[in-house]
C-alpha cells in the first residue's frame, strides 16, 4: 500500500477558543486512522479482545505547524516509521495537510503490543504482523532490533 489517507471531518466542538482546531483532536485523529487502518484489516476491537491483543502507547508528540479552521478540507495520512523485527514495538507518523499541500501538523507515536491479560508486552499473532506489513512505510522507515 503507497498511502493511507483519510478525510477529516471537523465538529464545531473540535475548537478552541481561538476558532481553530484544539490541539487534543490532532491526537485523537492520529488514533482514529489507526484504529480505522486496524479495523480495515480485520482486527476489530471484537477480534483484539478474543486475541487479547491491544496496543498500548509510550510516545505522543505532536509538531504543530499551521492552524487549522473550520471549514478547511483536511487530511491525515499514516506511515510506519520504526518496526521492531519480532513486530512487538512500533513507530507511527501522522501527517495532518489541508487540501492545497499545506503542512499543519506532524504526529508521532511510539508504542507495542500488549497481552490483556497478562498485561505484558507481547509478538502480535499473523493477522497483527499481516496488517503491520500492509501499513505504508514513511521514506525513511527503518527496522529496529
Amino acid at each position: 500500500m503507497k498511502e493511507y489517507k483519510r478525510v477529516l471531518e471537523l465538529r464545531w466542538s473540535d475548537l478552541d477558543p481561538n476558532y481553530h482546531l484544539r490541539h487534543s483532536v490532532y491526537y485523537d485523529f492520529a488514533a482514529q486512522i489507526r484504529t480505522s487502518f486496524l479495523e480495515e484489516h480485520g482486527l476489530t476491537i471484537r477480534r483484539l479482545q478474543e486475541l487479547h491483543l491491544g496496543p498500548v502507547l509510550f510516545r505522543e508528540e505532536g509538531i504543530f505547524r499551521r492552524e487549522v479552521r473550520f471549514g478547511e478540507k483536511t487530511y491525515i495520512n499514516m506511515q510506519l516509521l520504526h518496526l521492531k523485527k519480532d513486530y512487538s514495538r512500533f513507530s507511527f507518523r501522522h501527517e495532518i495537510t489541508k487540501e492545497d499541500g499545506t503542512h499543519c501538523a506532524i504526529i508521532h507515536v511510539d508504542g507495542a503490543w500488549m497481552d490483556t491479560v497478562s498485561r505484558k508486552l507481547s509478538i502480535p499473532p499473523e493477522l497483527g504482523i499481516n496488517m503491520i506489513n500492509d501499513v505504508p512505510k514513511a521514506e525513511n522507515f527503518e527496522w529496529k532490533e
